[in-house]
C-alpha cells in the first residue's frame, strides 16, 4: 500500500500544479481584462485558445505516451506548461499571452490522460477507482492555492508575479525522474514494432470499441463545456453580479473547498455503486445547481449555489477520470484517453467562448447557466444509455 501511496503522491502533485495554473488563468483574466482593457470576446478567446493547446496536448501526449512511454511524456509535459507560464509573465499584450496560453494548455492538456492512465495501471482493481478519483481531488487542492495566490498575492504584487510563482514548478521534474516508477511492462513496452498512432486512432472506431469512444467524446465534450465554461468565468461572474475583484476571489476559495468532499464522496461511491450511478448522480448535481447559481443575486445563494456546484461538479469529474481508461486495452489506453479528453478540449474552446458571446448579446446569467445544465443532461444520458460499467473489472 505505501507504494500506492507514494504513487499517488507523486502524480497527485504534478495533478495540482496542473490545477493551479487553471485555476490561476481565472483570476488573471480579470485582471489583465482592466489593464488591457480588452472585450469579453477578447477575455472569450484566452480560455478557448488555452483549451484549444489542452486539445492538442491530449491528443498529442496521449498517443505518444502509448509509443514513448507514461512517465517520459509526464515530464516533458509538465515542463512544456511551465515553461511557457513563466515566459507568460512577461508578455505586453493580448496577441504575445494568447500564444503563450496555447503552449501552457498544450503541457497542461497532455499530463492529465497520460497521469490517469499510468496510475490505472499500477492500482489493484478493488482499489483503482478510489485512487484515480483521489488523484483527481489534488486539482481541488491546486484550485485552493491559485485562489490563495490570487487573493493575496496578486492584489500586492501584480499577475506578472503570480504567474513566475506558478512556473516554479518546472522545477518538480526533479522529482519526477527520481520518484516516478517506469512504466508497467505489458505488451505495449515489448520489442515488438509498435503500431502507428494512425492505427491506434483507428482501433478507437473498431467495432469492440466504437460505443465506448463516442460515448466518452460526447460526455467529455459536455462535461468541459460546461465545467471551462462556468469556472473560468467565475471570478468575473462574481464581479459582474456586483462584487468587488478581492470580494469575488475570496468567494471563490470558499466555493473550492467545496470541491475536496465532493472528491472525496465520489471516490467512496465509485467503488460502491459502480462508475455509471456515481457519475449521473454528480452530474445531475451540477446540472441542477449551474441553474441555481444562475438565478442567484443574494450573497446567500450565490455561495451555497456555487459550493454545491463545485462539488458535484469535481466529483462527478473524478469519477469521469476512472471510468476512462477502464474501457480500453493497455495498447491503446493513453492514446484512447487522451483523444477522448482532447475532443471534450473542444467544447472547453465552447463554453468561455459561448459566455463572452450570449454576454454581448446582453443576455443574463441565468439563460448562459441554463445552457451548461442542459449539456450536462445530454451527457447524462449518453452515459447512461451507451457506457458499460467497469467496476470491479481487471485491465490488462
Amino acid at each position: 500500500m505505501s507504494n500506492i501511496r507514494k504513487l499517488l503522491t507523486v502524480t497527485g502533485l504534478a495533478w495540482l500544479f496542473d490545477a493551479m495554473d487553471v485555476g490561476l488563468l481565472s483570476f488573471i483574466l480579470v485582471a489583465i481584462q482592466q489593464e488591457w482593457a480588452l472585450s469579453s470576446m477578447q477575455v472569450g478567446w484566452i480560455g478557448s485558445v488555452n483549451s484549444i493547446g489542452l486539445a492538442v496536448g491530449a491528443f498529442t501526449f496521449g498517443a505518444l505516451a502509448d509509443q514513448k512511454g507514461r512517465k517520459l511524456m509526464l515530464i516533458v509535459t509538465l515542463l512544456v506548461f511551465s515553461i511557457a507560464t513563466g515566459l507568460s509573465a512577461l508578455t505586453v499584450g493580448f496577441v504575445s499571452f494568447i500564444i503563450l496560453r496555447f503552449f501552457v494548455g498544450v503541457g497542461l492538456g497532455g499530463e492529465l490522460p497520460v497521469a490517469s492512465t499510468l496510475v490505472s495501471e499500477r492500482v489493484p482493481k478493488e482499489r483503482r477507482g478510489r485512487i484515480i478519483v483521489l488523484l483527481e481531488s489534488f486539482w481541488a487542492v491546486g484550485w485552493l492555492i491559485a485562489s490563495l495566490l490570487a487573493y493575496f498575492i496578486m492584489p500586492k504584487f501584480g499577475w506578472r508575479i503570480t504567474l513566475v510563482v506558478s512556473a516554479l514548478t518546472a522545477f518538480y521534474v526533479l522529482v519526477l525522474r527520481r520518484h516516478l516508477p517506469g512504466d508497467k511492462q505489458t505488451s505495449h513496452t515489448s520489442p515488438k514494432p509498435k503500431e502507428s498512432i494512425g492505427k491506434k486512432l483507428a482501433q478507437l472506431f473498431h467495432k469492440d470499441h466504437r460505443q465506448q469512444t463516442i460515448m466518452l467524446w460526447i460526455a467529455w465534450f459536455m462535461i468541459m463545456f460546461s465545467y471551462y465554461g462556468i469556472f473560468l468565468w467565475l471570478p468575473s461572474v462574481l464581479v459582474g453580479k456586483g462584487f468587488s475583484m478581492v470580494n469575488s476571489f475570496g468567494y471563490v476559495v470558499i466555493m473550492t473547498l467545496a470541491q475536496l468532499p465532493g472528491y472525496f464522496t465520489s471516490a467512496w461511491l465509485v467503488e460502491k455503486w459502480g462508475r455509471k450511478p456515481v457519475i449521473a448522480l454528480f452530474l445531475a448535481g451540477t446540472a441542477i445547481f449551474a441553474m441555481v447559481f444562475g438565478f442567484s443575486d443574494s450573497l446567500t445563494m450565490i455561495m451555497i449555489s456555487g459550493m454545491l456546484l463545485s462539488f458535484f461538479n469535481l466529483g462527478a469529474w473524478g469519477a469521469m477520470y476512472a471510468y476512462s481508461p477502464e474501457l480500453y486495452p493497455t495498447s491503446i489506453r493513453a492514446t484512447a484517453n487522451g483523444a477522448a479528453q482532447g475532443f471534450g478540449r473542444l467544447g472547453g474552446i465552447l463554453g468561455p467562448l459561448s459566455i463572452g458571446f450570449f454576454l454581448s448579446l446582453h443576455f443574463t446569467f441565468a439563460h448562459i447557466f441554463s445552457v451548461f445544465s442542459v449539456a450536462l443532461v445530454i451527457a447524462i444520458v449518453v452515459i447512461l444509455t451507451m457506457g458499460k460499467e467497469t467496476r470491479g473489472t481487471s485491465i490488462d
